[in-house]
């Protein structure tokens, strides 16, 4: 299951989204509606069917335990990780921690990105993407070796 596309949601008082109906069935059918829901550095959310997440997680724990850098980044996603369940109305309750962390309001944006989705604060989202926008247009156009083949 892929993801993709982008979502404006919104984020009620108690901190519950409704995953947007396009997802909704497929996530019922692929993993029951399970989901994993941790932090990003970028300061958004995401949010994995639960076996996508533990495919992630068994990569993160194999990391050396002894790397400074390895362990910071599994004390920041595996201990952020939360397991939550869609109720009957394809709704999921976002935790204040994290709601926090991303700093999510009320209105929000649900991208898609492959095996996951991210979710962002909609004020973020925007000022993100002016900053990557205006970063894209001031590169010097240098592309690493793995996307030199890439045609779009």
């Amino acid at each position: 299951m892929n993801f993709r596309g982008i979502n404006n949601i919104s984020v009620d008082a108690k901190g519950r989204m409704a995953v947007p109906a396009r997802y909704r069935e497929r996530l019922l059918e692929s993993c029951g509606g399970h989901l994993v829901v941790t932090v990003d550095r970028d300061y958004c959310l995401l949010m994995y069917p639960l076996p996508e997440w533990e495919i992630i997680e068994e990569k993160l724990n194999r990391l050396p335990s002894l790397n400074k850098q390895a362990r910071l980044l599994q004390r920041l996603l595996i201990g952020h990780a939360t397991e939550l369940d869609m109720d009957a109305q394809g709704r999921i309750l976002l935790p204040s921690v994290l709601r926090d962390f991303a700093g999510l309001k009320k209105k929000a944006v649900l991208i898609g990105q492959g095996k996951k989705l991210e979710i962002w604060d909609e004020e973020t989202w925007n000022t993100s993407q002016e900053e990557w926008m205006a970063s894209v247009q001031a590169d010097d156009g240098e592309l690493p070796l793995s996307l030199e083949e890439l045609s779009l």
